[in-house]
């Protein structure tokens, strides 16, 4: 799993049937938590708002934890952190 900043939203028409009446999200990783990507766009069933910070998991996880076992889904907010300050903190202070 990973920490993350929602930055957007994303509206998509047309997407496979087992997504239809989803919400998804922009992601930014926290800087400390990147690998090779900057943004994700994660499946959101919790009603995470942009400017939160945010728990997703990715692959196989993310599926399980959105019940979606069957859906093309490869990261899931799973989480909104209580308090992302200190979070923040944190990644301003790694380079």
């Amino acid at each position: 799993m990973i920490a993350g900043k929602v930055v957007g939203s994303l509206v998509s028409t047309r997407k496979s049937e087992k997504l239809i009446g989803n919400k998804f999200m922009i992601v930014e990783p926290l800087r400390h938590m990147q690998a090779d990507t900057r943004q994700i766009i994660a499946i959101d069933n919790i009603g995470a708002g942009i400017g939160e910070y945010v728990i997703v998991a990715q692959g196989s996880a993310a599926r399980i934890g959105c019940d979606m076992e069957e859906a093309p889904v490869d990261a899931a907010i799973v989480g909104i952190i209580d308090d992302g300050g200190i979070l923040e903190k944190d990644d301003a202070g790694m380079e």
